[in-house]
């Protein structure tokens, strides 16, 4: 069951590399489903949530929306999609936040800088050179802050990846083609390990956002491990009613078995418990 990550660079021709596995691989290659999904949770409309990641939201719509949150609720979709198996997720961080699961084949696609100007003049229709490199720029710039964000990491790291494409000289079969053979090779076979290391990411990420949907413990931010069903909580709360409430919302979370609540309440002074608050 092939799980293949792509990146998506504007220009790059991922769209037509996904697409070209789904078809060669008989995958499901996603296309608006985490965007409407998270909207959804987010409560939002999905032009917002394109225009946010899109780096094109303006100040108000960027201030009016919690960036954890849209994070929180991604990775939540993104786990979902990943757990079906026999797809291709393009963009949404899939990349990283599959990243530590052995059978996920983790691709960037990538383009000379010019062939991503001269395709995007294509699809605008336009022959105004500097609107495109200044939109190719932009685009390059709302990816590079967001992944910095979200994951601490630097945008375009090889190291991120298990293989990197350019299009430059590859054909989309072509590219296709050895991707598919990288997720046939038995690195990439899904086997129990390489599942439970996808259930245990699939199932913190939805304790997460059920913490975050809960309005008494929406600002509660812990570590959360999951190992077949078995939970951990670690990091400080502010009080008792935090700890206890943070493990009984884990306890609702289906697919949860126990949870070992390892919170610790801040007993020091008044001024650290504000500072947390």
């Amino acid at each position: 069951m092939p799980v293949i990550a792509l990146t998506q660079e504007m220009g790059s021709l991922a769209k037509d590399v996904a697409l070209r596995l789904g078809e060669l691989g008989k995958l499901q290659v996603t296309r608006h489903e985490v965007e409407e999904n998270v909207a959804n949770r987010m409560q939002l409309p999905t032009s917002l949530i394109r225009r946010l990641r899109g780096g094109k939201a303006g100040l108000r719509e960027r201030l009016g929306t919690d960036p954890q949150r849209m994070g929180v609720y991604t990775a939540e979709e993104v786990f979902s999609q990943a757990r079906r198996g026999n797809v291709v997720i393009r963009g949404w961080g899939a990349t990283l936040l599959l990243r530590p699961v052995p059978h996920v084949v983790s691709v960037r696609i990538t383009r000379p800088f010019e062939q991503r100007v001269e395709w995007l003049m294509d699809n605008l229709g336009t022959d105004d050179r500097r609107l495109a490199e200044a939109e190719v720029r932009r685009s390059d710039s709302a990816h590079a802050t967001r992944m910095n964000a979200q994951f601490g990491v630097t945008w375009g790291d090889p190291l991120l990846y298990d293989v990197v494409i350019n299009m430059d000289r590859v054909g989309v079969d072509s590219a296709a083609t050895q991707i598919l053979a990288l997720a046939a090779r038995p690195e990439f076979q899904e086997t129990d390990a390489s599942r439970a290391v996808l259930e245990g990411l699939s199932l913190s990420a939805r304790i997460r956002a059920a913490l975050m949907a809960t309005e008494s413990t929406s600002e509660t931010n812990v570590d959360i491990a999951a190992v077949d069903g078995k939970v951990t909580l670690n990091g400080l709360v502010v009080n008792d009613a935090e700890r206890t409430e943070t493990e009984r919302i884990a306890k609702t979370v289906a697919g949860v078995g126990n949870v070992d609540n390892q919170l610790r309440v801040m007993t020091v002074s008044r001024r650290f418990t504000h500072s947390k608050t």
